[in-house]
């Protein structure tokens, strides 16, 4: 296959893209596949760019806003890229966030007729808000947690939902802009936080207990994880530092609540009308209580991510991975006409 590699972008997620795509790519050529790389703020990389940009790695923090501001002056369009990608069989979506996870780019490749990776812009758009996605969970039977749109006022957390609250952008990915609130004298800075990342925020009630996450590759539960973290969060820094967290494939689970959690990750997915793949991410609470806080349309793809490791337990190595997404990928394609 020639496939092109959609990463980086202009979102607060961008390291995270370059990571997925640094080895995504070497991935697929390895099996013999013709993959191109291509940043969508500076278009197709040569070899020695890919070099110098797919071994940076991830930093402690996200890019700036000033960073990205300044990117997002100089992108290029996606038409601009339009004489690499016209030709491939299929785009594989490496983008993490913003434009590459919100909708817009699938829309654009959907108009183009294009064969791509990851949920159509519909379902894409469906997962990157918070706020819609829970309300189509419970519609669908999947339980999540409480949870209020801003403006909220500390008066309405006590009522509706008590505290401690988590406060949090509506439309944004890898807990940026996240803050865990445990009294009334917190709120306001945490919902100054989110908003400079999001001009909607949501305030979640907290659910203690215990991180864990499902991948869905072609309707299929993947083995569960667990994720430990010192700080009792899965935040930006634990989940791309080394040492941040332990994730633990398979999760140490009974049967009966590995199988229950796969099925409600399942009707997640349907219930967001999801690709070929996602990660559905739960918290198990003390009285053994499953509630479900995302669906991650685009979950990060380095072999040491999340989705990855599970596909390992059943079997699938990394490289075989990424070929099956992209073959599945192609049938989605023909399938539409």
């Amino acid at each position: 296959m020639k496939i092109a590699v959609l990463f980086g972008g202009t979102s607060q997620e961008r390291d995270v893209s370059i990571a997925s795509a640094a080895q995504i790519i070497p991935a697929l050529r390895g099996l013999g596949h013709d993959v191109i790389a291509i940043d969508t703020v500076t278009g197709r990389l040569t070899a020695d760019a890919e070099k110098k940009m797919l071994t940076s790695g991830v930093g402690p923090e996200p890019p700036s806003t000033t960073a990205l501001a300044n990117m997002r002056e100089s992108a290029l369009a996606l038409t601009s890229n339009a004489s690499d990608i016209r030709d491939v069989d299929v785009v594989f979506l490496a983008l993490h966030g913003g434009a590459g996870e919100d909708g817009r780019v699938q829309a654009v490749l959907d108009l183009a007729g294009m064969a791509y990776t990851g949920s159509n812009h519909i379902a894409s758009a469906t997962a990157m808000d918070k706020d819609l996605s829970k309300r189509l969970f419970r519609a669908a039977g999947v339980p999540t947690a409480d949870w209020l749109m801003a403006p909220v006022l500390a008066h309405d957390v006590t009522e509706s939902l008590g505290w401690p609250v988590v406060v949090k952008p509506n439309k944004q990915g890898s807990t940026v802009g996240l803050s865990i609130v445990r009294e009334a004298a917190g709120l306001a800075d945490a919902l100054e936080l989110a908003e400079r990342y999001d001009d909607e925020v949501m305030v979640e009630r907290f659910v203690p207990g215990r991180e864990l996450t499902v991948g869905i590759l072609e309707g299929e539960p993947l083995p569960v994880g667990e994720i430990i973290t010192k700080s009792g969060i899965f935040d930006y820094q634990a989940k791309y530092q080394a040492g941040g967290a332990q994730e633990i494939f398979p999760a140490d689970l009974p049967e009966e609540q590995s199988i229950e959690l796969q099925r409600l990750a399942v009707r997640a997915h349907q219930a967001l009308k999801l690709g070929v793949y996602s990660r559905i991410d739960f918290r198990l609470d003390p009285k053994g209580r499953f509630w479900c806080l995302e669906a991650n349309s685009l979950p990060g793809m380095t072999a040491a991510s999340l989705l990855p490791q599970a596909a390992k337990v059943a079997g699938i190595e990394f490289p075989k991975l990424v070929e099956r997404i992209c073959r599945a990928a192609l049938l989605v394609a023909k399938r539409a006409g």
